[in-house]
């Protein structure tokens, strides 16, 4: 096959995002600010109002104080020193991208707060936070870790105060999903809402997070990469109609238009305003103290309205994907399944010269994938890691780090997309030529791993947390393992990552049938080479076996059975290798021609 030359990339950019040499000269203007207010440190959260995993360019603080850009952290300033807290993704990320003579990084857990940060804040002083960026939740939290130390308190947000180039709010066009795409109306949606209000005696609601009102209206956007949310808030009572709070710019005839009947649109500008009117009608209101600022709890608190603090309650039905949605979710991973065919084709080709390089290999990925026009963006940037840079987690290719695949190296390719239709996810390891007996084992470990959850059945109420170990169990024998969960919640032309299921020790929540999830277990040798096979899986009622629960792959692309040590397969396993790859050839190959169609039929074939 001749070589191809693709268009740069749209969706993805490899510009390295921080410079280090920014950090010092902002920590000296906002430690200034900081003398001026009277405060001895400050939290700096990566989080928006919003608790995005993408943020408006605006909203970046941390990246704009450390150089940090991952998409989760917490930095903590103080006086003479400062403190940058990630988990366990971002270990090499944040080191490299910040300037470490000024700024100490610390591994931590993700969620909550490390007992360190009173390393940076003197005893009997202040922290400061910024009440718009954290949830009661997390203030609580770092409140009792300061108990006796320190004092927390609320505080204008300092970094916004010396930020004199801060980009504005995001607008970008808003559309409306129609039955055919939604599956069920919003007014439906709202009036189930209601319903569990008054369940919950709650005379409202407060949404503060934009997939929850997105969905709730079928509403989406372009405020952020990667993800199709339009930012704002809303109040929903529990009788009549939802009030969305959106940026002035965004207010159109077009956009009342389209709500009329269904919801009242007004300016982001009397969110604050309407909170208070319900404080002093003695309003009892619902917030999720995991997402929601803890400003919208004061301002309601402060104005007399009673608080019950409790998960967004869309979270919940908006998990349960109903048929129409299933139906749009498999359709984009047949588009998806076309685009992997044709770019794993071309990579078989080329990959053994030796002359591929991560970026070029995420923009032909693009490319294919950009062949269909309801391919509108990527749904995260894509981890392409040759050789060594597969061992980390979360890598993100820039023209600074951009490294030729070397034949015989393993490729990791973790990527996805926002169809109109749906949302895709999908890891391939990919062959180059050779491999070692420890690479195929370990492969073929994962493997087994996946394999074991795509096969689980198991009763109504069983959490992710429960199942986790089916994927990790091949590995554990061997005394190996990998840090991060097996699985999250995919919403449907929405989130890339959705809770309130998973499958990691982190997710209590019961599954339920419509749930989509992810399936990646992976393994990660540093420096040298990572593994990690992901497929996208469906809950669904358990044929013959009434109570129970199974799942169905709805991923359409191969596995590499090339790296497979075949010793280590069970009957059954291969059973479902082959009856998998039968799938995707039944479902694929009438879509694709020629060369991809041969090599399709190839790389699908029965072990």
């Amino acid at each position: 096959m001749a070589s191809q030359t693709f268009q740069p990339a749209v969706f993805q950019s490899f510009d390295e995002k921080s410079d280090p040499s920014n950090v010092a000269p902002r920590l000296s203007q906002l430690r200034q600010a900081m003398h001026k207010a009277g405060i001895d440190a400050v939290l700096i959260p990566r989080a928006d109002a919003h608790r995005g995993e993408s943020v408006p360019p605006g909203e970046a603080r941390l990246a704009y104080i450390t150089g940090f850009t991952g998409s989760a952290g917490l930095a903590v300033v103080g006086s003479e020193k400062a403190g940058l807290f990630v988990d366990s993704r971002y270990t090499l990320q944040a080191p490299a991208q910040t300037d470490t003579s000024l700024v100490t990084v610390h591994e931590t857990g993700q969620g909550g707060i490390s007992e360190d940060v009173r390393l940076y804040v003197p005893k009997s002083g202040t922290l400061a936070y910024d009440p718009w960026l954290h949830t009661p939740g997390e203030v609580r939290d770092i409140a009792q870790k300061l108990s006796g130390h320190a004092q927390v308190v609320p505080h204008a947000n300092l970094v916004d105060a010396i930020w004199k180039d801060r980009p504005g709010a995001p607008v970008s066009p808003i559309e409306f999903l129609g039955h055919n795409r939604a599956g069920k109306s919003a007014s439906d949606k709202i009036a189930d809402l209601q319903k569990a209000l008054v369940s919950d005696h709650a005379d409202a609601v407060v949404l503060t997070l934009p997939e929850s009102i997105c969905w709730l209206l079928n509403m989406r956007g372009r405020d952020v990469p990667n993800t199709p949310f339009v930012l704002g808030f809303a109040i929903v009572p529990d009788a009549g109609r939802p009030t969305l709070y959106l940026d002035a710019a965004k207010i159109t005839p077009e956009l009342h238009k389209a709500l009329e009947g269904v919801a009242e649109v007004a300016d982001a500008n009397r969110f604050a305003t309407d909170l208070e009117a319900l404080g002093a009608a003695a309003k009892t209101v619902l917030i999720d103290p995991q997402s929601a600022p803890a400003a919208v709890a004061d301002t309601l608190g402060n104005a007399g309205a009673k608080l019950i603090e409790k998960r967004d309650p869309v979270l919940g039905p908006k998990s349960v994907k109903n048929e129409v949605e299933l139906s749009g979710m498999r359709e984009a991973h047949r588009l998806d399944g076309v685009a992997l065919a044709k770019f794993l084709h071309w990579f078989d080709s080329e990959a053994p010269k030796g002359q591929l390089t991560e970026i070029g290999i995420v923009t032909a990925l693009e490319s294919f994938r950009r062949e269909d026009e309801t391919c509108v963006d990527a749904s995260f940037d894509t981890i392409s890691g040759a050789g060594p840079n597969g061992a980390i987690v979360h890598y993100r290719v820039t023209t600074k780090t951009d490294r030729i695949l070397q034949a015989g190296e393993l490729m990791l390719l973790d990527s996805g997309a926002q169809y109109l239709s749906g949302t895709t996810d999908i890891t391939r390891t990919l062959f180059t030529g050779s491999a070692t007996a420890e690479q195929k084992d370990r492969y073929t470990r994962v493997l087994k791993g996946m394999i074991a959850i795509s096969q689980a059945r198991f009763p109504r109420g069983t959490s992710g947390a429960q199942i986790d170990i089916l994927a990790r169990q091949f590995l554990w024998q061997d005394g190996v393992t990998y840090n991060h969960g097996t699985g999250h919640g995919v919403g449907a032309f929405l989130g890339v990552h959705e809770g309130p299921v998973g499958i990691s020790s982190r997710y209590a929540t019961p599954l339920e049938a419509g749930n989509v999830l992810s399936n990646e277990p992976g393994f990660y040798k540093t420096g040298e080479y990572g593994i990690r096979i992901e497929n996208l899986i469906v809950v669904r009622d358990a044929d013959r076996f009434p109570g129970y629960l199974e799942f169905e792959t709805i991923t359409l692309a191969p596995i590499d059975t090339r790296l497979i040590d075949r010793s280590l397969l069970t009957p059954g396993e291969v059973d479902w290798l082959n009856a998998f790859h039968a799938k995707v050839w039944a479902e694929i190959g009438p879509r694709v021609t020629g060369e991809v169609k041969n090599w399709l039929a190839q790389a699908t074939k029965a072990i």
